[in-house]
């Protein structure tokens, strides 16, 4: 069988509006918007709320897209920002005890980095998330947050160094 280039070749912006574009994107990056998606909104369901909403702003604002990145690019940042609105909207309610129990018997140095990655701030955050769970580049982090590549890798390098300290202050206690 042979390999569908639509599926392995970068989304060029000649496709910037074909809604047959936005879909094979969507569905070849489908589970690494869930996965941003949850670490954004910290909610599976949510996050499945977030990207089908996402998807949904993205075809009816699909001529809005400029051109000046990628359409990947623009997607993420549909996606995250529907996810960041969707966190905002949410009510505040208590994690599960079984969450809490199931985090408390992990390996300690993971509970520590999910922790020192829950207090970083939103950009260092998201910077995060969008290298380590979507596999961004740093010129697509750039388009997608809307900065420059530089500001991405700053921020990465802060996002590491905040829980490098995290872990050692932790180790030598």
């Amino acid at each position: 069988m042979g390999v569908d280039a639509t599926m392995t070749e970068p989304i060029t912006i000649s496709h910037a509006a074909d809604p047959d574009t936005i879909e094979t994107v969507y569905r070849r990056r489908h589970g690494d918007f869930l996965r941003v998606a949850a670490a954004i909104t910290g909610s599976p369901d949510a996050a499945l709320d977030a990207v089908q909403e996402a998807l949904a702003r993205a075809f009816a604002r699909r001529r809005s897209f400029r051109g000046e990145g990628s359409l990947e690019a623009w997607l993420w940042k549909v996606v995250v920002n529907t996810a960041r609105n969707a966190k905002r909207d949410a009510p505040v309610v208590a994690e599960p005890v079984e969450r809490e129990a199931a985090v408390a018997d992990s390996d300690p140095r993971e509970t520590i980095v999910r922790a020192g990655v829950a207090a970083l701030p939103e950009r260092q955050r998201l910077v995060l998330f969008l290298r380590y769970y979507a596999d961004l580049d740093y010129a697509g982090i750039a388009s997608t947050l809307g900065i420059r590549r530089g500001t991405v890798s700053a921020t990465l390098n802060h996002a590491h160094e905040a829980v490098r300290r995290l872990l050692a202050e932790e180790e030598s206690s």
